[in-house]
């Protein structure tokens, strides 16, 4: 089960963001922006053998004790990043993966959406497909392996 999910665009400003405990929400955000360094890193190490590989999921980012970041970055750079509870660990590398297909599926059915403006943040009540994509979220936080 996701606990947060967002979406960073190629400059490294949030599209959208979203945490299921509200309480928690400056945690995630920070979790988030500090993987970014992790993502860089990664993406950089794979240097030109990133332009030729299809699959563009970045794995584990990092572990901390109660939560577990992991990274997803699309052809045009922008990041994906999603922590996942720690406790939960039926939770496996390939359903972790699938998850990032769907929400890459999603956000690419927002970026075909003519009123849509990329670059700007995804927010569910001005698109009827921002709404689709904050949906599919929130199936994804909700969906229990």
């Amino acid at each position: 089960m996701a606990v947060c999910v967002a979406v960073i665009a190629k400059e490294n400003y949030p599209l959208y963001i979203r945490s299921t405990p509200t309480e928690n929400e400056l945690k995630f955000h920070y979790m988030v922006h500090t993987s970014l360094d992790v993502v860089d890193e990664k993406i950089s190490a794979m240097g030109k053998a990133l332009v030729d590989q299809r699959e563009l999921y970045l794995g584990l980012l990092y572990p901390t004790e109660d939560y577990k970041v992991y990274g997803y970055v699309t052809n045009s750079k922008v990041k994906f990043v999603m922590v996942v509870d720690s406790s939960n660990t039926a939770l496996r590398d390939n359903e972790i993966r699938s998850m990032f297909r769907k929400l890459h599926n999603s956000y690419t059915d927002v970026m075909c959406n003519p009123f849509y403006n990329p670059g700007d943040r995804i927010q569910s009540r001005f698109v009827s497909l921002g709404r689709a994509f904050d949906n599919m979220v929130t199936s994804m936080m909700i969906q229990v392996c």
